[in-house]
């Protein structure tokens, strides 16, 4: 069964500011390859979401995979959907980030 794949509004925040980095340091030609393999990489969920590892104790479903050592991909998967949750750049801590959404959600 083919899924669509949907990306998060924090995910989609994630992916322009990891444009805008890359656009920065090394021109916007590179940021735009990497961003566009990144992407290519998530439609890959579509046909073989169940990758990565679950991480149930950051919240129920989420897996966590890499991305060309330089990214964790945080996602979940549906009857019908892969949702990308976060990308998270150059070892930012999936455990904090995801604390953060707790704390978002209490607030």
């Amino acid at each position: 069964m083919t899924r669509s794949v949907v990306y998060s509004p924090e995910a989609q925040d994630d992916l322009i500011r990891l444009y805008d980095y890359i656009a920065q340091h090394s021109g916007a030609m590179r940021a735009l390859a990497y961003t566009e393999r990144v992407m290519a990489y998530c439609m890959g969920f579509a046909e073989f979401p169940k990758r990565g590892a679950r991480r149930d104790d950051l919240r129920p479903g989420l897996r966590v995979t890499g991305f060309e050592r330089r990214i964790t991909i945080a996602f979940h998967v549906s009857v019908d959907t892969v949702t990308i949750d976060r990308f998270l750049y150059g070892g930012r801590d999936v455990n904090a980030a995801f604390a953060d959404d707790d704390d978002r959600d209490q607030v």
